[in-house]
């Protein structure tokens, strides 16, 4: 089953379950961050990407599959956790936190609103499945394009991850 979740004559976005969109999604991020970044195919590809609770997401042009990004429930300390601590009863106000992931669109599709409507559907997604904030992690080329979806830098510092250099965000749904 897939469920259409942003579909116009520019394309279509989907949400993914089953083998061949999945692939579609994996062979996307294969293309933008193993080919073109060089992340390492033993961490650009993980646990998560089988994970009964993690929602993937394919952008297509007609057939082909130009986009992808996925959502999972997050479990660690966000930053507002560790910025305001507890309400005095020793537990943290948390709410409920999706984590963003793997968003790439390929190289000769960026520029045409293929990565805002990604993280459109996502936030969608992320509101009918119960999350109440977003949190994720931002290569800092990308970072002014998640500003202007209302994403705040939280991070204290820029950090790497496969050596290339990120900043925490997070956002209120």
């Amino acid at each position: 089953m897939t469920e259409e979740t942003d579909d116009t004559d520019d394309g279509r976005i989907v949400v993914v379950d089953g083998e061949t969109r999945i692939e579609d999604a994996l062979a996307v991020r294969r293309t933008v961050f193993i080919e073109e970044q060089a992340v390492p195919e033993d961490l650009e590809l993980d646990a998560y990407d089988d994970a009964p609770d993690t929602t993937h997401l394919v952008a297509y042009d007609g057939d082909r599959p130009v986009g992808t990004a996925r959502l999972r429930p997050y479990d660690g300390e966000t930053h507002e956790e560790r910025r305001d601590g507890d309400d005095g009863d020793g537990e943290h106000q948390t709410g409920t936190v999706g984590k963003v992931q793997r968003v790439a669109v390929v190289a000769d599709r960026r520029g045409e609103g293929w990565g805002r409507r990604l993280v459109t559907c996502i936030e969608h997604v992320a509101r009918e499945r119960g999350f109440d904030r977003l949190t994720l992690d931002v290569q800092t080329h990308a970072r002014e394009f998640y500003e202007g979806l209302d994403y705040e830098v939280v991070s204290e510092d820029e950090f790497l991850d496969a050596g290339i250099p990120h900043v925490e965000m997070e956002k209120r749904l």
